[in-house]
């Protein structure tokens, strides 16, 4: 099918825009959503591979109902950086359509958005957004939900699918679903009332094998074909690698741990950096230095990925920090860097033009439960990662097999498998808390009917039925709710208390806000006040106890009032309190001017998770200075405690870091030098200079005008 379909039937920008991209047909999907009712308004579920033009079957729509409908669309994503990935090609595609993201701030309506056509956004930010009351969601027409079988995640899952059954329930806009991998596409496409696009369509031909010693068994429509990797090299990934850039190609590697992703890295290094050309090398040194410089102090893991990098393989894994992720994916779509050896954050969605995809590790240890394999899912996902349109004309997948015997399991289990169904998260009390005070403080739903009703729309309600499970579920949440004082229920009707409300907006558990209320109410000193942000649901997981939070959480607990809280089995499930009290220690060492490297050390963490931490005790300070402001507690002493966390300083730098350009490292050199306030800035612009350097005090006393 080619673009002369779309003449009467859509605007003829889109068309336009399709040409001038290169783009003169319609690929089968696109085809098929076409042909179902894609320019009609009907919803439409894709379920199709990686690459094979799921996003365009969106972009069709949203972009009609845009010009067509004069309404709305909204893009909605699982991943901050997949949002931004999509903002970024449509608009370079539609340039004159007003385009926005909106990924940031949980606590603001942001009024600005209504003023813009389009607009991509996290689920959580959506969800937000609803919360807080938008007056523009009876304008939008159409509303893609990328990566839709998230909703079998645990962690995402939850607010995706309540987030699709209240949008679904409320408002008549066009829903498009996009997944490559899910097993059970139909079951989803009858709770959506959508049409199916289902397809094994891909554009550039994935080759799919087991590699066993230096053979490659190749698997597709139930027959094999074997290849002989002619490399020299004897570890299975530098044969791969070896074999990847003797086509001119690049290569991703997936591990099961970050110490793995880190260790392969370092072994295929040095291979990776004896093919590289000198003006490669040059380029190289110059991202090596921006990766190592993201932080005012380097980290020890700064500086070994910087030294990877300069030899073309990265390492990326949660614990990178986002500047070096963002450095990390440009340079590798660019070509610059050639391997990257990775964990899963790589898996879901943002375009990474990889030729080769191996998965070196099948199996992973799950907390609690030993070694798992990967589910069929998520390898399919990784293998998704290979071979893209505009890149390579194939790509490959391997895994790698430890002996015959491995092989033939292997190849079973993953080659030739379909994807497996995804089911609900929902149906548990702990769950629910969060969604179901949002309900009542929107007046969305008022009774206890009502949120029953609601929750059988659910796919949970869809693919189980079970209202009696619902009812007793609803029951629990609302009486744990009406006993922390969130929500009042007078005659059946539900309403949800000021402090409800304010905690539905905030964004976080009210079981976190429970604690956060209870630990306001006693007298705390800092390393109490350090526990109550750090003992919320929102910080978990908790960093690794030390030796000295054991001992010191038995002391301290019983000196000091404010950690003593009584905690039920059925609210948490397995509790941590010396988890959470260690993690309060790594807080209270941060505002305390530790360096990054001795936390890391110190907690057993890594830049990234202690800077996601950190973002993460911000937000729950805020929080707690937002309920202490309702409780008409005094708000001084979590604010100071805030900005010391924003900038890992002691109080006595609280004046300096008031000015931009001003963070911990710089604050202390002009302390330590005598400069102790912003007025004494002002007064001393020479010697400032000389401390921090003329083009940074430029920046400052720029503030002074």
């Amino acid at each position: 099918m080619d673009l002369s379909y779309l003449e009467g039937k859509a605007p003829r920008e889109i068309a336009e825009s399709l040409k001038k991209r290169g783009i003169a047909s319609f690929t089968p999907p696109q085809e098929l959503a076409l042909k179902n009712g894609l320019l009609e308004g009907r919803n439409i579920i894709v379920a199709a591979p990686t690459a094979s033009g799921k996003t365009l079957i969106a972009e069709i729509a949203a972009i009609n109902a845009i010009l067509s409908k004069g309404t709305k669309a909204v893009y909605v994503a699982p991943m901050r950086a997949l949002v931004s990935e999509k903002f970024e090609e449509f608009k370079k595609s539609y340039p004159y359509i007003k385009s926005a993201i909106s990924i940031g701030d949980l606590d603001s309506n942001d009024p600005w958005l209504a003023e813009f056509e389009l607009i991509f956004m996290s689920t959580e930010k959506f969800d937000s957004l609803i919360r807080h009351g938008i007056n523009w969601l009876d304008s939008i027409g159409c509303i893609v939900f990328d990566e839709v079988h998230t909703i079998g995640d645990a962690s995402r899952g939850p607010t995706l699918e309540l987030l699709i059954t209240k949008l679904k329930d409320t408002i008549r806009a066009q829903i498009i679903a996009l997944s490559a991998t899910i097993g059970n596409a139909e079951e989803i496409a009858k709770w959506l009332s959508a049409k199916l696009v289902k397809s094994d369509y891909r554009p550039v031909p994935l080759k799919k094998g087991v590699v066993n010693g230096k053979t490659v068994v190749y698997f597709s429509g139930g027959k094999s074909v074997k290849d002989v990797l002619a490399s020299e090299e004897a570890l299975p990934e530098l044969m791969i690698v070896d074999d990847t850039l003797g086509m001119g190609k690049q290569a991703l590697v997936f591990y099961a741990t970050k110490r793995n992703a880190e260790a392969g890295a370092t072994r295929i290094s040095a291979f990776v950096n004896s093919r590289l050309r000198e003006e490669e090398k040059k380029r190289l040194a110059d991202l090596s230095e921006n990766v190592l410089n993201v932080l005012q102090r380097p980290t020890e893991q700064c500086r070994k990925l910087a030294a990877l990098v300069a030899k073309g393989v990265a390492f990326h894994h949660a614990g990178l920090l986002n500047e070096q992720r963002w450095l990390i994916e440009d340079a590798f779509k660019k070509g610059l860097i050639k391997v990257i050896c990775s964990t899963t954050t790589l898996a879901l969605g943002v375009n990474t033009p990889a030729h080769t995809v191996l998965v070196k590790d099948t199996s992973r240890y799950s907390n609690g439960f030993g070694s798992e394999r990967l589910g069929i899912n998520e390898v399919l996902q990784l293998f998704g990662r290979a071979g893209r349109p505009g890149y390579d004309t194939e790509g490959r997948a391997l895994l790698i097999a430890k002996n015959n015997e491995n092989a033939k399991e292997l190849a079973e289990r993953y080659m030739e498998a379909e994807p497996e169904p995804i089911d609900s998260g929902l149906g548990m009390a702990p769950v629910m808390r969060m969604h179901v005070l949002a309900f009542i403080a929107e007046d969305f739903l008022n009774s206890e009917e009502e949120l029953e009703a609601f929750m059988l729309k659910t796919f949970y309600g869809y693919q189980y039925g079970n209202s009696r499970h619902i009812r007793e579920v609803v029951r629990e949440v609302l009486q744990s709710l009406e006993e922390w004082d969130f929500i009042e229920i007078e005659r059946g009707e539900l309403r949800a208390t000021r402090i409800g409300k304010r905690v539905s907006e905030l964004y976080i558990d009210p079981l976190s806000a429970r604690w956060i209320i209870e630990a306001l109410g006693r007298k705390q000193d800092l390393l109490g006040m350090l526990y109550m942000l750090a003992n919320t649901l929102e910080m978990r997981p908790y960093v690794r106890a030390t030796e000295e939070a054991e001992s010191m959480y038995v002391h301290y607990r019983h000196m000091n009032k404010a950690i003593e809280q009584d905690y039920e089995e059925s609210e948490l499930g397995y509790y941590d309190p010396v988890g959470a009290f260690s993690t309060a220690l790594m807080l209270y060492d941060w505002i305390n001017e530790t360096k990054e490297d001795e936390l890391i050390r110190k907690y057993a963490t890594t830049p990234g998770a202690l800077y996601s931490k950190l973002t993460i005790a911000d937000w729950i300070s805020y929080s707690a200075s937002e309920l202490a402001r309702l409780l008409r507690t005094s708000t001084r002493e979590i604010t100071d405690v805030r900005v010391r966390i924003k900038y890992g300083i002691k109080e006595e730098l609280l004046d300096l870091v008031r000015l931009q350009q001003i963070g911990r490292v710089r604050a202390r050199m002009l302390y330590m030098n005598g400069i102790k306030s912003v007025a004494e800035v002002k007064e001393n612009r020479e010697k400032v200079e000389k401390i921090l350097g003329k083009e940074v005090a430029q920046k400052v006393f720029e503030q002074f005008v």
